[in-house]
């Protein structure tokens, strides 16, 4: 169509050139008799057909500006460098369906991701409490979609992850982590629905409020039991925080009783969920202390043994001379490790088992063979606390927690490299605790 154009405007100049020609003529006939009395109308002629040669160059110039300008047009279009975001490779218009711009959609995923986690996290919580009043076959269904779900926040938390990396199609990748969340919510929904119809907590909330007021009395005496345990620095805090809780679980179970004795079954069913919530943090974070303290006993008891072990994986090392670069300088600094470990266990000074028990693992892991299956025992152990100890903190501080520890968490729980696991479960704990000295845990 620009060709057309440019074709249309060269036709008209030629058109007035052709009009004015016989105009710009010169006369050549002989002089006649009288030639002298025409003189000065000629003289006024003349002064008309001046302009014509002005006039035609200027509407020439013109056509040619308007030719060049279709040409620039017709070669920014073809041409392969890619245009402004949200516009045409012209860059004069708007594109037709326009994506919203990456850092919107770059927080839309993130949003996505925190909403689908904390929902997956609210639901399984329920599920104890259903179990315990419907028993293990009704809520089976249930367990089921809670893994449909997991298994679609992994994916997107997955996408997440290669996104950060760099992935070429950003737009496309972040796309995904909003959809894949989606669905995880959408399952989620779906089963949230029949699980309130299994519970019917706004008909028939007796049951369920004399079950989990006997799990709260549970709670306190473990609560009571957890505060003469000694407190590793991973879980400083907690026994206060499982008291505030139960005192939160405390104040709704009242509430639950009043609405329910004055007839407001909605408002009973609401406090009901609000003290089963608080139950349930409570109970991960006493959950956690007397999981520490078991775990704590068995590090230091896999210590001696994983230090033989690991001198077994270096030994082969050690006998031969062909080592040298970046293998010796690993040997030099296992020894260096397994030195320090010795010493600080011998010293009869108080040291931390599991933190022991991770350095032996990290420095002989890039030398090891497998040769040694105790050094295996070892990383397992250190790599599933990481991952747990993460997991916990989580569930606990969700609300203030953002989404990149929940990526980190889900990749280390997808790894079969287990020092990779322990390194990404202990970032995602640290992200986490940064997220929550910013925005404050929940009451």
């Amino acid at each position: 169509m620009s060709a057309r154009v440019a074709h249309f405007l060269l036709g008209v100049v030629a058109g007035v050139l052709w009009l004015v020609l016989p105009w710009m003529t010169v006369n050549d006939d002989a002089p006649v008799a009288g030639a002298h009395v025409s003189a000065a109308p000629a003289e006024d002629e003349s002064s008309g057909t001046d302009l014509v040669l002005p006039v035609a160059v200027l509407a020439l110039v013109l056509a040619l500006a308007a030719y060049g300008s279709v040409r620039r047009i017709r070669r920014t279009r073809s041409r392969t460098t890619p245009a402004a975001a949200g516009t045409t490779h012209v860059g004069a218009y708007p594109s037709p369906g326009t994506q919203p711009p990456l850092a919107d959609l770059d927080d839309r995923s993130q949003a996505a991701l925190v909403d689908a986690d904390n929902r997956l996290r609210a639901f399984r919580e329920e599920l104890p409490f259903a179990e315990a009043v419907s028993g293990p076959e009704a809520v089976s269904p249930f367990a089921t979609a809670a893994e449909a779900a997991e298994a679609e926040l992994s994916v997107a938390c997955a996408i997440r992850a290669r996104y950060e990396q760099g992935v070429p199609e950003e737009a496309a990748a972040l796309a995904g982590v909003v959809g894949r969340c989606e669905e995880a919510e959408r399952r989620l929904t779906a089963a949230g629905e029949h699980l309130g119809t299994l519970r019917a907590l706004d008909h028939e909330p007796a049951a369920a409020l004399a079950s989990a007021e006997a799990r709260f009395r549970e709670l306190t005496a473990r609560t009571a039991g957890a505060e003469a345990t000694p407190l590793d620095d991973s879980v400083t805090g907690y026994v206060e925080l499982a008291k505030d809780s139960l005192v939160t679980a405390t104040v709704h179970l009242n509430q639950t009783h009043q609405a329910t004795a004055s007839d407001r079954p909605d408002e009973a069913a609401h406090h009901l969920r609000a003290a089963e919530t608080a139950i349930a943090r409570a109970d991960v974070l006493v959950t956690a202390v007397a999981r520490l303290r078991s775990v704590v006993t068995e590090a230091a008891r896999l210590i001696p043994p994983t230090l033989t072990g690991a001198e077994a994986e270096l030994a082969p090392f050690r006998d031969s001379t062909a080592y040298e670069g970046e293998t010796y300088a690993r040997l030099l600094h296992a020894d260096g490790v397994l030195a320090a470990v010795r010493q600080e266990t011998t010293s009869g000074q108080p040291y931390a088992p599991l933190g022991v028990l991770r350095r032996i693992v990290q420095a002989t892991a890039p030398l090891a063979t497998g040769r040694s299956g105790v050094l295996a025992v070892a990383a397992l152990l250190v790599a599933r606390e990481s991952v747990a100890a993460a997991d916990e903190y989580l569930t606990v501080h969700r609300e203030a927690v953002g989404a990149a520890p929940r990526v980190l968490l889900s990749q280390a729980r997808l790894t079969d490299d287990l020092p990779r696991a322990d390194a990404l479960a202990r970032e995602a704990r640290d992200l986490a605790e940064q997220d929550v000295r910013l925005r404050g845990h929940p009451a």
